[in-house]
C-alpha cells in the first residue's frame, strides 16, 4: 500500500466544498453528456438502432477502433522501448528526446495534421520516397493510422517511466547474483510489474485515438468505406442538419469509452499488488 492510500478520508467539514464540486461536474460533464443521450432517446428505438448500425456507420467503426487498436499496439511496443531508454540511458540529446514526447500534447490537432501531411503526402519529405515504389501514405487508411499513433504514443511512454523509474534495481542485482541471464532477469523480475501500466497506456491510446479528429481530418480523404472515422462522420452528419444521428452514433462512441474507463481502472486495481 501507497502513503496516499494510507491517508484517512476526510469528510467535508463545509457544505460548500460538496456543493462546488457537485456543480461543477453537472455543468461541465454530467448535463452535457445528459442532454445528447436525451437528443438521442428521441428517436425510437427502432430508427436508434437503423441510424447506429447503417452501412457507413457501421464502416466508420470498422476505420475508427480497428485503425486505433493498431496504433495503440504499435505504440505499446514502441512506446515501452521509448521509456525504457529514458528511464534507464543517459545519450546526447536525451532530453530533446524526452521534452519531443510531449509535442502531441502540446500541439494543436489541426497543426498536427499539417506537420503530418507535409512529410507523408505524396509530395511530402517521406511521401515522395515511396511515391515511386507505389505506396501512399497519406489521404487514406494509412494516413488515419499514422496520425493515430503521433497523437496516442506520450499516452505509453508517460505511463510506463514513473514504473520504471520507481523500480527497485535492488531485485535486478539479485536476480543477477543468482545466476539469471539478462533475459531472464527482465521477463521474470523487471517485465510483470511493467504489464498492467503498460496495458493502461495502450488502453488510453485507443481511446485518445477514437476519439481524434482535427489531425485525421487533414491527413486522410475522409471518403466513406475506405477511411472515414466516427467523428468526422458526426462533424457531417451535423453539417446534413441529422442532429439525432449525429448524436446516435455519438451516444455508441460515448457506451465504448465508458466500457473504457472501466478496463482502466480495472487494470489500475490490478496493478496496484505490484506497488510497494
Amino acid at each position: 500500500m501507497t502513503l496516499a492510500q494510507n491517508l484517512p478520508k476526510r469528510r467535508f467539514k463545509f457544505p460548500f466544498a460538496w456543493v462546488v464540486t457537485w456543480a461543477y461536474l453537472l455543468v461541465m460533464l454530467l448535463i452535457p453528456i445528459g442532454a445528447m443521450l436525451l437528443k438521442a432517446a428521441t428517436s425510437s428505438p427502432q430508427e436508434f438502432w437503423e441510424k447506429a448500425t447503417s452501412d457507413i456507420a457501421l464502416s466508420a467503426y470498422d476505420v475508427t477502433f480497428v485503425t486505433a487498436l493498431y496504433a495503440a499496439i504499435v505504440n505499446g511496443f514502441f512506446g515501452t522501448l521509448l521509456a525504457w531508454v529514458l528511464v534507464r540511458y543517459e545519450f546526447p540529446g536525451r532530453k530533446i528526446v524526452d521534452a519531443a514526447v510531449d509535442l502531441p500534447f502540446a500541439l494543436p490537432t489541426a497543426v498536427a495534421g499539417i506537420t503530418l501531411a507535409t512529410v507523408y503526402a505524396p509530395n511530402g519529405w517521406i511521401g515522395q520516397l515511396v511515391e515511386p515504389l507505389g505506396i501512399q501514405l497519406a489521404f487514406n487508411r494509412t494516413g488515419v493510422f499514422i496520425a493515430m499513433v503521433f497523437i496516442s504514443l506520450p499516452f505509453v511512454v508517460r505511463t510506463l517511466q514513473p514504473v520504471l523509474q520507481e523500480m527497485e534495481k535492488e531485485l535486478e542485482e539479485a536476480s543477477h547474483c543468482l545466476g539469471a541471464t539478462n533475459w531472464q532477469t527482465f521477463w521474470r523480475v523487471q517485465f510483470p510489474p511493467l504489464i498492467p501500466p503498460i496495458l493502461t497506456g495502450i488502453v488510453l491510446g485507443f481511446s485518445r485515438s477514437v476519439g481524434e479528429f482535427g489531425s485525421v481530418v487533414i491527413i486522410a480523404s475522409n471518403i466513406p468505406f475506405q477511411d472515414l472515422i466516427a467523428p468526422i462522420l458526426i462533424f457531417q452528419r451535423l453539417e446534413e442538419y441529422d442532429y439525432v444521428g449525429a448524436t446516435v452514433i455519438g451516444t455508441v462512441l460515448l457506451l465504448i469509452s465508458l466500457i473504457l474507463i472501466l478496463i482502466i481502472n480495472f487494470l489500475q486495481r490490478w496493478g496496484q499488488k505490484y506497488v510497494g
